[in-house]
């Protein structure tokens, strides 16, 4: 009997998979699988975290069709951004292969299509499927910990030369690209860790450094260890500067700018102070880094990639014009044939047309709104400050993509639909814990007020008749 009841007690105690844990899996494949291994014998070149991603999508639309599986329903700020942005691709894809395209646009069309897709419904799985904070710390956890990983890899490429991905290899996955992950500026390696390019290193680093900093000041106000943390900070902050990308630079201050008002003075005073005396050592131990980093913005009037991406305007002047509204089509305009494009919303305007540049706008904006209604929706110090970090990285990826086209690079496009499902899963959770103040259950409080005072009215009726 006792045997039995410890049975029970163990099964009711044991953590099911959910949804927190597809993510998890599917952030290793995400970030960790290097970017230049695709699926062997494929026609198109699929990355294994699609194909995953794909399946996870799959769990969402099953989950959405029965009661008892803990999928939430119904409307959420960030799910509608989504959805609209999901259509505008839809749109654009029938638009685009409605009419003549050739046989190397078709095919990457149909890949972009499909990559797309994939991003989408794992965001969506975030936000309909994690449904208690303690779970959705868990995703963004791990978002933290594999982007700690990957800047580790770029810094041993930076420091020391020495290129882990080269021995990174997974049966069944072929390689695709030149396959070098060093890149040069200046007098220094440009590290690019498992990432497409250093420009992602670098974005997806300082994107993950809000999230280490919240943890380790959340972990460090509970009373307990936050030396890991701390770690993942410096490892993250160091790969985000040794990238030496304007926009990982950029990203960065443009989260600052959003949560350093936000928080206490003692710790925003701390922060400043100490990002000050890391740029200080690192100059001393890198000399001429800082000064690289300086120039970059500094000298943008005779940056050569600035003047590319002037030159951008000019060159895709004519097939804007000619496909105004839904554009050419998502991956037609291929960089080996009319050039790269710097600039997502640029890009969006010519292969999305002002429908997919509208959509893409209302993704971000959305998201940054789930954040903030999530953020108003509770009184915990803690809740509050991680709906922040959330907004200031959706705004920071919203800023960021004037410098460098987002889409092109997996990784980075994957953790931003991670993120804005992030903003919705934490307005849904804070609305279900803060006693009552989602429409559905504001409706059944009104309908039952109104059952309780006719029942009062209905029987003061009856004593009013009853004869004295």
């Amino acid at each position: 009997m006792v045997l039995h009841d410890l049975a029970d007690e163990g099964r009711r105690t044991r953590q099911r998979a959910d949804a927190a844990t597809l993510v998890g899996v599917y952030l290793c494949f995400l970030v960790l699988v290097p970017a230049r291994l695709v699926i062997g014998g494929l026609p198109l070149d699929v990355r294994p975290s699609l194909l995953l991603g794909l399946g996870l999508g799959m769990c969402w639309l099953c989950a959405q069709m029965v009661d008892n599986l803990g999928m939430a329903k119904g409307p959420n700020p960030a799910r509608t951004g989504i959805f609209v942005f999901a259509a505008s691709q839809v749109a654009t894809y029938g638009y685009a292969t409605w009419k003549y395209l050739p046989a190397d646009e078709l095919k990457s069309a149909d890949l972009s299509f499909i990559t797309i897709l994939g991003l989408l419904v794992v965001g969506l799985l975030v936000c309909d499927g994690i449904r208690t904070l303690d779970r959705l710390d868990r995703v963004l956890k791990f978002v933290v910990v594999t982007c700690a990983v990957m800047a580790f890899i770029g810094l041993l490429q930076f420091f020391l030369g020495f290129d882990l991905v080269k021995y990174m290899t997974v049966p069944g996955l072929r390689e695709v690209g030149s396959g070098e992950s060093v890149l040069e500026r200046s007098i220094f390696r440009r590290p690019s860790g498992t990432a497409g390019h250093p420009i992602e290193f670098g974005v997806v680093c300082g994107f993950a450094v809000p999230f280490a900093a919240h943890y380790a000041f959340r972990t460090q106000a509970a009373g307990l260890k936050a030396r890991n943390w701390w770690i993942c900070l410096l490892l993250l902050a160091m790969g985000a500067v040794v990238s030496l990308s304007r926009s990982a630079i950029l990203g960065m201050l443009v989260a600052a700018i959003f949560l350093i008002p936000t928080w206490p003075v003692r710790r925003a005073v701390q922060t400043v102070v100490a990002a000050t005396g890391f740029l200080v050592v690192l100059r001393f131990f890198v000399p001429g880094l800082v000064g690289t980093l300086l120039s970059l913005f500094s000298n943008i009037s005779n940056d050569p990639s600035i003047q590319g991406r002037t030159d951008d305007y000019d060159s895709t002047s004519q097939t804007i014009a000619d496909n105004l509204w839904l554009g050419k089509g998502f991956g037609t305009y291929l960089p080996t044939r009319y050039g790269p494009l710097d600039n997502q919303y640029l890009g969006t305007i010519v292969e999305n047309g002002l429908v997919g540049l509208a959509a893409l706008i209302a993704v971000f904006l959305l998201g940054m709104w789930a954040a903030g209604a999530a953020r108003r929706a509770t009184r915990d110090p803690h809740v509050r400050d991680l709906a922040q970090t959330i907004l200031a990285c959706i705004a920071m990826l919203g800023v960021s993509s004037v410098t460098y086209d987002t889409f092109a690079f997996k990784i980075a496009s994957g953790l931003m639909f991670i993120l804005i499902g992030a903003a919705g899963a934490l307005m849904r959770i804070n609305r279900a814990t803060s006693g009552g103040i989602s429409g559905p259950t504001l409706r059944f409080s009104a309908k039952a007020l109104a059952a309780w005072a006719a029942r009062g009215v209905a029987t003061a009726r009856d004593q009013a008749r009853e004869p004295r």
